[in-house]
């Protein structure tokens, strides 16, 4: 009984792994040979590829082919794609190759397995057995049904799921594209192979969002993968043929438009035998769709690129295609069945959609078919009946035709028999089927050409081609005669054409059943008739009324002159009469077509309203599929994620031998913590086996040491002794074998000493020879070797000086650096000393200006007193109030000034201050405060006399661009001096206590000029 697998190891080497699997797959253990491959693969430890993983995921794909563990493969894969993309990426290609193949191969040996079951019967006669025919009757299905349900379709299932996968593992390696296209081209072989249409719609599907994906992401890099769209647009292809083949016209339409999108964005027209296949299919496709233009239109594409490209065509080739050219051309019925004339006229709105739609649609139509359409312009017109007609007529394409072709051509388009139209083209039509008997070369596009299938139509052509020459021709006609004109068709098929050509405004008929008549004409409900039945009834009844009333006698004079003013006035008033007429009709015209554009209007808010709902309806139902496709596939992944884990639950109580219940759902932990507890117990086991083992094996090694003791020591003392006879032995034969050859020496010295002179002459003219080479040898080294050395000096000394050379220039390099980092300081310093200076003669020109307007202030101040002007009077006390009305014009006094004036009054009899706080004012001007009180008659703070002041010849003024001086004037009393005494003039501060009017102390301001006022002037201007 086989050991089962206690879990992977972690294998420090990949080929003890490789071993490991093959031993338990040899002893039926697949599951955990499997198991053990994938840890593998799957490690941290192993990212760098080997040839030895190559091995190891071909062994590893077959393990999952064999056991369809879809799952294992596809992780595997993309664990070995981010190994060995960057190294050998063909080991990944060879790796899908084989796995794809093994999948293929079993996939087919169950299809043959599931025939045979189905064939082994052993009595062919015999019939089925109860239990065959109740099963058959309660499940409803064959016996070779639930044979492949049983053992075609799950490998079918992982056969699929396998090209699935692998397809979403290459998709995003550009390096992987051939290996993408293969495998997608061996899925549609699957597909087309065993039928599977519902698979080939879902790899058509995912081929498509693998391309959008593609697309989007060399958008965004700026950058196109020519190689890469060429290898989808072959993909493209296949695809199209095996749609074609599986008849899933739908899918074929789509890839043909994928392949019109590829064509646009790799700008590279298609190979020749893709173009020539490409066209085959479309003929079929519009075939189908009962799309007689565009089938029509796709035969002239393919019959003349065969024409231009095509090599080895025989003329029977070109004879046939271009019938089935011609037939197709003459089968589109002559109107187009678009949306039924003669609806109501409000609806105006969708009838300009449809006709975008249909443009758009025409647009489209026209670049599947390989003609070059601007998307601005409509095509519609390039795509018509009269067009291909016309295309084919100056092609010189009905030379090529039968003439039996060439027949039908003129009856339907060119000749006007209509009594024998249909009687001739009968035995034409019925000839047809003979023409394509022979099948086409293999040089050409089409293996095999059908006309029968162009009968009907060409049979219903030709009826509408009677109606419309019968109804040019008469207006009534019996129902029998037209009967018998078409001897193909009942008139209950006939009256059918009829319908649909006068539904379309192709013809204008009515059918007379009552009187077995044929009316062609219009059929407008009398409409016409009814617009001038009024004027036939006024004019036959005027005609009655002269046939009853005869015209009257001449009037007389006076009332033929009345009725002839009463018509002249008629005829005046006639033009005014029709211009309102015309302007009421305009004007009723114009409300209705007001009318009309307003409904027009509404209609297309209408319509554009309902586009919007639909559109948000569509954005919300994309949405909600989106949302719940995320989330079945959330759910899908969460649900392959659960049964991984208990599949792998299961494979490891598997290996234990532990039995679990079919369907029943394992806890991870439980599993976990019961496996960790036997695993604990199994180590525990085995310590205690392990001590009881060393145990025993102590005392049995003991016991055996201890009886062989004395067998050891009797072993050694005869190996001794026949050690030392084998010695001896050796020894005496040794030394009679030396005497022998000693002997045999002797003799020969013997024989030749009489060549022992020749031999010294020999050897003596050889040495003297190799001495005089060895001499010359020495000489030439000798010479060589000085030859190197005055090399090496001479080297040496240029390196030298090149190192001399080298630091000097380093050394006058660091000096020139040094020199200009002193002058650099030199430099700084001195326009540093240069700024010092300048500031100090800046100083210097400031003081001196200061002390020459003091002197200034000071001799104008003595002019003044030399003219007479007295102090302010100081012999008799004054009151506050009177003080400050003698203050002129200045009758501002602040408040604290007041109650000082106001205290002094009360306490020293209206006396003036102090003459310490009057003397200290100068004082504190002198010691540079700044101002503290601005009055009316003050300067601004910022005041500085003007520029022009300066004298040019002072060579101490300060330059022009001297900033202004912020000191305030000298002359502004303090804020706590009392106001001035005279009426409106200043008096400074330093005078007013004065009663002798002398001369200021010095540092004071003098008093302004009595130039008059008390406002104040700077010095300059006084």
């Amino acid at each position: 009984m086989s050991r089962p697998f206690r879990g992977p190891a972690g294998f420090a080497r990949p080929e003890n792994a490789l071993k490991r699997a093959d031993e338990l797959e040899a002893i039926g253990q697949k599951a955990a040979a499997l198991q053990t491959l994938h840890d593998v693969i799957c490690s941290k430890k192993h990212r760098t590829w080997s040839k030895t993983f190559e091995s190891i995921m071909l062994r590893h794909v077959e393990l999952c082919v064999d056991m369809k563990k879809r799952n294992y493969a596809k992780e595997a894969l993309l664990q070995y794609r981010n190994m060995c993309h960057l190294v050998n990426i063909n080991s990944l290609e060879e790796v899908i190759k084989h796995f794809l193949k093994r999948a293929a191969d079993k996939a087919e040996e169950a299809q043959a397995k599931a025939a045979a079951v189905t064939l082994d019967v052993e009595d062919l006669e015999e019939d089925a057995s109860p239990e065959e025919l109740m099963l058959s009757y309660v499940s409803g299905e064959k016996n070779k049904d639930r044979t492949d349900r049983e053992l075609v379709t799950p490998w079918f299932r992982f056969l699929w799921e396998s090209y699935r996968s692998v397809l979403e593992i290459l998709r995003t390696n550009p390096k992987l594209e051939p290996l993408y296209a293969m495998t997608a081209t061996k899925a549609f072989h699957f597909c087309l192979q065993y039928k599977r249409t519902t698979e080939f719609k879902r790899l058509c599907d995912i081929l498509r969002q693998h391309l959008t994906n593609l697309v989007n992401k060399f958008r965004e890099q700026r950058d196109a993968g020519p190689e890469s769209m060429t290898m989808h647009l072959e993909s493209r292809f296949e695809q199209l043929r095996v749609a074609c083949e599986l008849e899933l016209w739908g899918e074929a339409f789509r890839s043909v438009e994928d392949i019109q999108q590829l064509i646009a964005l790799t700008k590279k027209t298609p190979k020749q035998p893709q173009l020539a296949s490409y066209y085959t299919r479309l003929t079929q496709i519009f075939a189908v769709s009962d799309s007689p233009l565009y089938h029509a239109f796709a035969w002239l594409k393919l019959f003349s690129f065969a024409r231009q490209h095509a090599r080895g065509l025989q003329q029977s080739d070109y004879q046939q295609m271009a019938t089935s050219v011609l037939l197709a051309g003459l089968a589109i019925l002559p109107y187009e069945r678009g949306p039924a004339v003669g609806g109501r006229t409000g609806a105006v709105s969708s009838d300009a959609v449809a006709a975008e739609q249909e443009k758009d649609r025409a647009n489209r139509m026209a670049t599947i078919l390989g003609f070059a359409v601007d998307a601005k312009k409509d095509a519609r017109s390039l795509l018509t009946r009269q067009a291909l007609l016309a295309t084919i007529s100056t092609s010189n394409l009905l030379a090529l035709v039968p003439a039996e072709v060439r027949a039908i051509h003129d009856a339907l388009s060119q000749d006007f028999n209509p009594l024998e139209l249909c009687h001739r083209m009968a035995p034409l039509l019925e000839k047809l089927p003979e023409l394509a008997a022979a099948p086409l070369s293999s040089a050409a596009p089409v293996r095999t050409v059908a006309l029968d299938k162009y009968v009907p139509a060409l049979k219903q052509a030709a009826v509408l081609r009677l109606l419309k020459q019968l109804s040019e021709v008469y207006s009534v006609m019996r129902i029998s005669e037209l009967a018998a004109m078409v001897p193909f068709f009942t008139f209950a098929e006939v009256e059918a054409v009829v319908v649909d050509a006068v539904k379309y405004d192709y013809l204008q008929m009515r059918v007379d059943y009552r009187n077995g008549t044929l009316h062609f004409g219009a059929q407008h409900v009398e409409s016409d008739k009814v617009r001038g039945h009024l004027a036939s009834v006024a004019k036959r009844l005027a005609k009655a009324m002269t046939m009853i009333n005869p015209p009257p006698q001449p009037l007389p004079a006076a009332e033929a002159s009345r009725r002839e003013a009463i018509i002249r006035a008629a005829r005046e008033t006639l033009e005014g009469e029709h211009l309102k007429a015309v302007a009421r009709k305009m004007a009723i015209e114009k409300k209705k077509e007001e009318a009309e554009r307003a409904l027009f209007e509404a209609e297309q808010m209408e319509a554009q309203r309902k586009a919007q709902a639909q559109r948000a309806h569509e954005l919300a139902e994309d949405k909600r599929r989106r949302e719940e496709a995320a989330r079945r596939e959330a759910e899908r992944l969460q649900r392959e994620m659960e049964e991984r884990e208990q599949e792998e639950l299961r494979a490891h109580l598997g290996a234990r031998n532990i039995k679990v219940k079919e369907g029943e759902k394992l806890e991870k932990q439980a599993v976990i913590k019961d496996l960790m507890s036997e695993r604990i117990k199994e180590q525990q086991e085995l310590e205690r086996r392990m001590v009881r083992l060393a145990k025993n094996m102590d005392h049995l090694e003991r016991a055996r040491r201890e009886e062989e003791a004395p067998y050891l020591e009797a072993a050694w003392k005869q190996r001794q002794e026949a050690d030392r006879a084998y010695w001896e032995a050796a020894q005496t034969e040794a030394a009679r074998l030396h005497r022998q050859a000693w002997e045999l020496d002797i003799e020969e010295k013997k024989r030749l000493a009489h060549m022992v002179p020749d031999k010294e002459v020999f050897k003596g003219v050889i040495m003297q020879r190799r001495e005089a080479e060895f001499q010359a040898l020495r000489r030439e080294r000798e010479r060589r070797m000085a030859e190197m050395r005055n090399q090496r000096r001479y080297e040496r000394e240029i390196s030298r000086r090149k190192a001399y050379v080298t630091r000097c220039r380093a050394e006058v390099e660091q000096r020139m650096r040094e020199i200009e980092e002193q002058r650099r300081s030199e430099e700084e310093a001195r326009k540093q000393a240069e700024e010092l200076e300048r500031k100090r003669k800046l100083d210097e020109v400031m003081a001196k200006q200061q002390a020459r307007e003091a002197e200034i202030e000071r001799r104008r101040a003595e002019e003044r007193r030399g003219q007479g002007l007295a102090p302010p009077s100081a012999t008799g006390p004054a009151s506050p109030a009177a003080a400050a009305a003698g203050a002129g014009g200045n009758k501002f006094l602040p408040p604290h000034l007041r109650k000082q004036m106001e205290a002094g009054s009360a306490a020293g009899g209206g006396a003036a201050p102090p003459a310490p706080a009057a003397a200290a004012a100068p004082a504190d001007e002198d010691s540079g405060n700044t101002w503290r009180r601005r009055g009316p008659e003050a300067p601004p703070r910022d005041y500085a006399p003007p520029r022009d002041s300066w004298r040019s010849g002072d060579r101490d003024a300060p330059p022009r661009d001297y900033p202004p001086r912020e000191a305030p004037p000298r002359d502004m009393p303090p804020r706590d001096a009392p106001p001035a005494a005279s009426s409106g003039k200043f008096v400074p501060s330093a005078l007013r206590n004065r009663p002798d009017g002398g001369p200021p102390p010095s540092g004071s301001a003098p008093p302004p000029s009595s130039g008059g006022g008390g406002a104040y002037r700077p010095p300059n201007r006084r």
